[in-house]
């Protein structure tokens, strides 16, 4: 059984929508995000990544930037750019990306559901990184970017979910930077919400698919008010954490690829035979890059030359739900053994690539100084629900979702 709640969202006046909406904290840098926001005082990354507003030179986990963050809120909510809804309510929340389009609904989820693995995971998480988004929530005392969850496809929720958008008028429409058209609808009919709690209640969970730090995060700040609250009863906000939930069948996973600073003492061409040991190379004859076309196939970029590579038959356990990922195949059969990488988590000489910058991105890095880049075959969602449903975990950085749901169209605070 899987709760969802409504909730008085926080959000920015329709007039100003287009220019709050900023892309996750997470996936752009600091420069990339100070060149974003410094001519848009509306916009989210002033609050999201607060240090674009400090010195330069500070470390964004001080607390000035937190302390910051919470102002910066504060001053958006102050000038009214955002308004406070009147009641609790759900939303959808749609986004379209070259004709595709995925239709989600915004709910605050459980943290019990969480706790007692309703929501299901599929990534470990740093300590570093949780802390990180611990003190945001706490500063701001608001889950300020949703956690991106995934459910099994369920009819009765997208028959009630288009009937609402076929009967109204969205509160929000625009198109960001980066050519993705958003759209929100406000659902406040209390029979509407009631059906989708009860259709929900017959789910057996829901997945993260983006967010497991944010979600992590959520949960402690809960289990921490408990204790400061004792009785609390549990409809309470701090017992929910933002989400936007999407059916899996909707849903567009891109690759998600690996750049590494050096060959870890080996000479191209004993690289190159290490790595056929395990694995069929050849170059690829083409000069553009590399795509792997199915799974089980990589691409290669070294020495201003793209190779194709296929893991040979008997060299991983295929009936392993994780080490047959191709993200673990490469893991377990190149990146650790012959490049001495063991924890890609922690390892500075290895970065990683999501697929929306494309396989350019790749060649430039190794050009800029890195040393050798790998191109995979996306991760499906069905390999991620997998995953979850046995109770392990994934290598880090195994699935890109695109796109990327915006920060700051909806805030759910803590605190009514």
């Amino acid at each position: 059984m899987a709760i969802i709640k409504p909730f008085r969202a926080l959000r920015p006046i329709p007039e100003l929508v287009s220019q709050v909406a900023s892309p996750p904290y997470d996936v752009i840098n600091r420069e990339e995000a100070y060149q974003m926001a410094k001519n848009n005082p509306y916009s989210f990354l002033h609050v999201s990544k607060a240090e674009i507003d400090l010195d330069s030179t500070i470390n964004h986990y001080e607390e000035k930037v937190y302390e910051k963050a919470r102002d910066n809120l504060i001053k958006l909510i102050e000038e009214k750019v955002y308004l406070k809804e009147e009641k609790e309510t759900f939303y959808i929340y749609r986004q379209i990306i070259e004709g595709r389009i995925q239709t989600g609904l915004v709910v605050g989820a459980s943290i019990d559901d969480y706790l007692n693995d309703i929501i299901k995971k599929h990534e470990n998480t740093r300590v570093d990184k949780e802390k990180d988004r611990i003190k945001h929530i706490e500063y701001t005392d608001a889950n300020t970017g949703p956690v991106f969850l995934t459910y099994k496809a369920k009819d009765e929720v997208n028959q009630i979910v288009n009937q609402w958008i076929e009967a109204k008028k969205p509160i929000y429409n625009f198109t960001s930077e980066n050519k993705i058209t958003h759209l929100g609808w406000l659902i406040d009919d209390e029979k509407v919400i009631q059906q989708l709690i009860n259709v929900f209640a017959k789910i057996d969970g829901f997945y993260i698919a983006d967010g497991h730090h944010r979600a992590a995060a959520g949960v402690k700040v809960g289990l921490r008010k408990r204790e400061q609250f004792k009785n609390y009863s549990g409809k309470e906000e701090f017992n929910y954490f933002l989400s936007v939930l999407f059916p899996h069948n909707e849903l567009y996973i891109m690759d998600y690829n690996r750049v590494v600073a050096d060959l870890y003492g080996n000479s191209s061409e004993e690289f190159i035979r290490k790595i056929s040991e395990k694995f069929a190379i050849e170059k690829y004859s083409d000069k553009s890059p590399y795509q792997p076309e199915a799974k089980h196939v990589f691409g290669m970029y070294l020495g201003n030359c793209w190779y194709k590579f296929t893991v040979k038959p008997g060299t991983f356990d295929e009936d392993d739900v994780v080490n047959s990922l191709d993200v673990s195949i490469l893991q377990n059969n190149l990146l650790t053994p012959i490049l001495g990488i063991k924890d890609p988590r922690t390892d500075q000489r290895i970065e990683f690539v999501g697929g929306i910058r494309g396989l350019k991105e790749l060649e430039k890095r190794v050009k800029a100084g890195m040393k050798v880049a790998f191109s995979l075959y996306p991760t499906s969602i069905e390999e991620l629900m997998a995953v979850a449903d046995a109770g392990k975990v994934m290598p880090p950085k195994s699935t890109w979702f695109e796109p990327k749901l915006r920060s700051g169209i909806f805030i759910h605070q803590l605190s009514e």
